[in-house]
């Protein structure tokens, strides 16, 4: 045999393979295949060839993989780069090349046949070809973009978090070694966007989806006009600016969206770029309502139809699409022609081109049981990560409410669950406050609601306390108190040692970040803060596998949560879609629900004109008119109807507390009546007092050891820096406030004011508080809201970093500007503002407004409520509600003083 011929067949199999790429012929693949084969047995094993003419084999084979699908040609593939792989051994120049080659057939036979074992291979392959690699080695990049696709793809698989880090690093990595002008640079700006993408899918941090945007801005001039992938560059910068918009409600991002789709459809008349540009029109009617849009997207929305013959995988998506855009342009012009071509093209979906797995029809009730299993399928689903799960969830409850196929209770409860865990792996307190805005507001309320139409009262109170004032709920469970375990053991006590130090670390507020901090120094401190969150869950665990502690840091049960109407019944308001309900706590009964004449539209109008009628000047007798109107709606429609069932069983003047949900928030029920003569009130048959949850109210019913003398400080500040006007009554209210307290020894009394009152001294050592200061309320980020100090402000964010377990009671007098004891609309049910606040960092009792305060009302007010507080002699923080009770209550009858002023105060806590 001639010497040459391995060389010449080697060629010709090379040629071979060539032209079946560029003509398509897979008969010349077939014979490449055949004639490598020939010149792998003219290269024995200790051939000088044999090595390279086994890559050539298998990737001859992996081709015709890719064409075929037969997995056996991958299987040999495979093989002959392992074989391939041990002819270089460690330190052969080409071995890393080896293992990239092998590493590549390994995740395409994973992505195959789901083999993990093939993946970890890879994985381990792929870094030890990078570390083969030094960093200014010229295929270093690739290396790097290899393991990154790696370690993606595995976290599509398991979902473990610090593989998308990590794989998001690494592209990172590859990024910076393709500086401008290198040829590969557009390839690195779109792997990093799509990891940065799928992280803002999965826990949605706005600063990945800005950074995906400024990838695919910088992506899209290195594919000008001409260039083969122009178009993709254009979708992906358009749909992630349409994402951006929905997400932010920016104009500017909606109209750019849709002129980059309007170019992509010029250079791609495709299904991809039809539908593109339809979504961008169909948001943009949403947004802006123009009749045309509506009409563009129905256009384009039968186009892409057209190009979906039956059987398409698309057909069954385009006929929906077109049915919802028709449907819509029904309800806004009326064309009936509209609604009968959008039902046909339903039937059409569901009865032709709906089939299940198996080709055959499927009845509507079977595919909605259907739809509900994978629903809860994809919300139980670990490795999804827990905001794609906690959105499968949100739509399980959506589509389950909607046609009631008997799983809305467990969506629900479902949903409740992931909403704890997702916001508990956010690491900020404001950012969690932020995250909960991007979901329903109603989403708990409308849960409870579930609860009580299936009847399951006592489960409609667990979701309440479940799904509310979240924020504050994870707060104190980093501060839950382990003394009854530190003495079991010495495993328990190093246990407990491992629970306070993890909490601390978690409870400690995250460094800022500066913006020019690098992206890889924001993603190491959000990936510490998901292994801290991980350990912690991990210690809580194992602390319940401890006897007597199974059900540690669980949600409370109603037979918990029933403690806290120890002291008198509570009432939980709630607001849903579907119904206005009350619910009744009782300590020793069951509780008993009442549906309210009142539904969420009437709720919300009644909430407008009660603030509307607030700000309107008093009559010259005091008389408010449309507050007295606002007033009685609220008696008749919410209170009343409550007021007769509390009859029953408690007695006239005893105390009962209000746990309001959604809208409820934002009225002072304790202030309903008729207004009239003779007319019945609320104050004149209970005192009220709110809480912001059942167990934070009876959080602050636990007893402390109390000081013989009762430090109290009066903390007035008239005049802080940057404060427009000063507070002239500051100064004589706390000296009143001093007159009216019992002397020394019952009261040691500190007054606090000018250069004194600063952030520092504000809270510490006195466990009874008088604030007289200047206030700002920020709705935009309520921790922002705060009492104005000397120094610098004194915020809420301040607040809930602080242990007031020893106070006792908190009086928030005068606040100009601040309503302290009101949250804001965007996040009702987390009760956002400084008296909850307070209540929730440990102070038992605390007054506050639901408004401003007039200097005149302060003035009266305080002086009447020490008077009340301490007749008696003692100082007793329970009294608190008595106190301001019998304060305001004889003011129903003084004409001097506006009706707004008379009701202005409320009591929160014990």
């Amino acid at each position: 045999m001639h010497a040459c011929r391995g060389q010449l067949v080697d060629s010709l199999s090379i040629m071979l393979a060539t032209r079946s790429e560029r003509q398509g012929n897979v008969e010349d693949l077939d014979e490449a295949i055949a004639r490598q084969r020939e010149a792998l047995a003219l290269c024995p094993v200790s051939h000088i060839y044999r090595s390279s003419s086994l890559y050539n084999l298998a990737v001859l084979l992996s081709t015709r993989f890719g064409h075929r699908g037969n997995a056996e040609d991958l299987d040999e593939a495979i093989a002959l780069h392992r074989e391939a792989l041990a002819l270089r051994p460690v330190g052969h120049t080409l071995r890393s090349s080896s293992l990239t080659n092998l590493a590549v057939r390994l995740s395409a036979r994973f992505h195959h046949r789901g083999n993990a074992d093939d993946l970890v291979q890879a994985i381990a392959l792929q870094r030890e070809a990078l570390a083969l690699h030094p960093v200014d080695h010229t295929l270093q990049s690739i290396s790097l973009n290899c393991l990154a696709n790696g370690l993606s793809t595995r976290f599509d698989h398991r979902g473990n978090a610090e593989d998308l880090d990590h794989a998001i690093a690494l592209h990172r990595e590859a990024l910076a070694l393709r500086p401008v002008g290198h040829t590969l640079r557009s390839s690195s700006l779109n792997n990093l966007a799509a990891q940065l993408s799928t992280r803002f899918d999965h826990r949605g941090n706005i600063e990945d989806l800005d950074q995906v945007i400024a990838l695919h801005r910088e992506a899209l001039p290195l594919c000008p006009v001409g260039h083969t992938s122009r178009p993709i560059a254009l979708n992906n910068l358009a749909n992630q600016l349409l994402f951006c918009f929905g997400q932010r409600g920016n104009a500017e991002d909606l109209d750019e969206a849709i002129a980059f789709h309007r170019e992509a459809l010029v250079l791609c008349r495709s299904i991809l770029e039809l539908n593109g540009l339809a979504n961008g029109l169909s948001a943009r009617f949403d947004h802006r309502g123009n009749a045309e849009d509506l009409n563009d997207v129905i256009a384009l929305n039968r186009e892409a139809l057209a190009l979906c013959s039956v059987g398409h995988i698309d057909r069954p998506v385009s006929l929906n699409d077109l049915a919802v855009q028709l449907s819509a342009r029904f309800y806004h012009r009326g064309d009936v022609g509209d609604l009968n071509e959008s039902s046909t093209d339903v039937y059409l979906l569901f009865h032709r081109s709906g089939l299940d797995g198996t080709g055959s029809p499927v009845g509507n009730t079977d595919r909605l049981d259907v739809a509900m299993h994978h629903f809860k399928a994809a919300a139980n689903f670990v490795p999804g990560g827990l905001l794609l799960r906690l959105r499968a969830s949100l739509s399980w409850v959506r589509h389950a409410d909607h046609h009631r196929r008997g799983t809305e209770l467990e969506a629900h409860g479902t949903s409740m669950q992931l909403m704890d865990a997702y916001m508990s792996a956010t690491a900020s307190i404001s950012s969690r406050h932020s995250a909960l805005k991007d979901f329903p507001s109603t989403l708990t309320a409308d849960a409870a609601s579930c609860a009580l139409r299936s009847g399951d009262v006592c489960r409609a109170v667990e979701l309440l306390e479940q799904g509310r004032t979240i924020i504050w709920t994870q707060m104190t469970r980093l501060r839950t108190s382990l003394d009854s375990l530190q003495t079991h053991s010495n495993h328990t006590a190093a246990l407990v040692k491992r629970f306070r130090d993890i909490s601390s670390l978690l409870d400690k507020p995250p460094a800022s970040h500066a913006d020019g901090t690098q992206c890889v120094d924001v993603e190491a401190a959000a990936t510490r803060y998901r292994r801290l969150v991980e350990n912690w869950n991990g210690v809580v665990e194992e602390i319940r596998t401890i006897e007597g502690f199974f059900r540690f840091l669980l949600l409370p049960m109603f037979a918990d949560l029933q403690e806290a109407a120890r002291d008198g019944p509570i009432i939980m308001l709630i607001a849903s879609k579907s119904s206005c309900d009350a619910i009744i706590i009782k300590l020793t009964q069951p509780p008993t629900s009442i549906q309210l004449p009142i539904d969420l539209g009437k709720l919300a109008r009644l909430v407008v004109v009660l603030q509307q009628a607030i700000r309107k000047d008093a009559g010259p007798k005091g008389n408010q008119t449309a507050l007295i109107k606002a007033l009685r709606k609220l008696w008749v429609d919410v209170v009343r109807p409550v007021a007769e069932n509390l009859g029953g069983f408690a007695r006239r003047g005893s105390r009962i507390w209000w746990c309001p949900t959604l809208l409820f928030n934002f009225l002072p029920l304790h202030a309903a009546g008729e207004y009239r003569a003779n007319g019945e009130s609320l104050s004149q048959q209970y005192i009220s007092s709110y809480t912001p949850s059942l167990t934070a109210l009876m959080r602050a019913r636990r007893s402390h050891d109390r000081s013989p003398s009762v430090p109290f400080a009066a903390i007035g500040q008239n005049f802080p820096a940057g404060a427009s006007f000063t507070l002239d009554c500051v100064e004589p209210e706390l000296d009143l406030v001093q007159r009216l307290l019992l002397p020394p020894p019952t009261v040691s009394f500190t007054k606090i004011t000018s250069v004194d009152a600063t952030k520092s001294r504000a809270l510490r050592d006195n466990t009874w508080l008088h604030f007289s200061c200047h206030g700002t309320q920020n709705f935009d980020d309520p921790f922002k809201s705060a009492f104005l100090m000397r120094d610098q402000p004194l915020s809420l964010l301040d607040i809930t970093q602080m242990d007031l377990s020893l106070h006792q009671f908190a009086f928030l007098s005068r606040n100009s500007a601040c309503e302290t004891a009101v949250g804001d609309f965007a996040t009702p049910d987390e009760v956002v503002h400084l008296a909850a606040g307070l209540q929730f960092a440990g102070v038992k009792s605390v007054i506050g407004t639901l408004w401003k305060a007039t200097d005149g009302t302060v003035q009266r007010l305080v002086e009447a409520f020490y008077k009340n507080l301490c007749g008696d002699g003692k100082m007793n923080s329970r009294r608190a509600a008595h106190a301001l009770h019998q304060t305001v209550n004889p003011l129903a009858r003084d004409k001097g003083m506006p009706l707004d002023q008379r009701i202005v105060f409320m009591h929160i806590g014990a």
